[in-house]
């Protein structure tokens, strides 16, 4: 009797250090898991920061495109009504002496000039909304890519929350066995 309550007491020591051992990996395990939550909660803010800074651009883009469409509206329709003063100053100049009609060739060279200023203007807001789409292009495939890392370590996250999960009921599997053995070895009237 007296071996096998010092083998169930050795039993009972060994279960008791075992649950503790259990216990110490659980709080290790749960506090790396709080560092990847930390770690996940900071990506999924920086991810928010990265859409307000895209959204913003882009709003930004569309109110300079807008401005630049209308300016470039303005510009031509400016240059429409040059176009019609001066034709009608050719006309009423067409029968003038030959210093109205130097003054007339002066006037057709200052409009061409304007129609290459014109032509220069267009080819440069053409280069910007390129270069525009082509930044916002690049900016579109970095959130992507952001969003595709960000599931993966979703996933990875899941997998060891639930590896975790796991050990803690298997753990208390076993303290309720070891309890349970204990309470036993309480009740039988030799050992008590």
């Amino acid at each position: 009797g007296v071996f096998l309550y010092n083998h169930l007491q050795q039993k009972v020591r060994n279960a008791e250090a075992l649950a503790q051992k259990y216990k110490q990996q659980q709080e290790a395990l749960s506090a790396q898991l709080q560092v990847v939550y930390e770690h996940r909660s900071r990506l999924e803010r920086s991810l928010q920061k990265e859409r307000g800074e895209h959204k913003k651009t882009k709003e930004d883009f569309l109110v300079y495109k807008l401005e630049a469409q209308e300016a470039l509206n303005k510009e031509k329709q400016d240059s429409m009504n040059r176009y019609g003063a001066l034709s009608s100053q050719h006309k009423i100049l067409k029968n003038q002496h030959d210093d109205v009609k130097k003054q007339l060739l002066d006037l057709q060279l200052q409009h061409n000039s304007l129609k290459l200023e014109h032509r220069k203007s267009l080819e440069s807001h053409s280069q910007k909304l390129a270069q525009l789409q082509q930044e916002k292009d690049s900016e579109v495939t970095n959130l992507q890519d952001t969003v595709f890392k960000l599931r993966e370590e979703s996933k990875l996250l899941r997998k060891a929350h639930q590896e975790v999960h796991s050990q803690l009921l298997s753990a208390q599997a076993q303290m309720e066995e070891f309890r349970q053995l204990k309470e036993a070895l309480q009740k039988m009237p030799g050992l008590r």
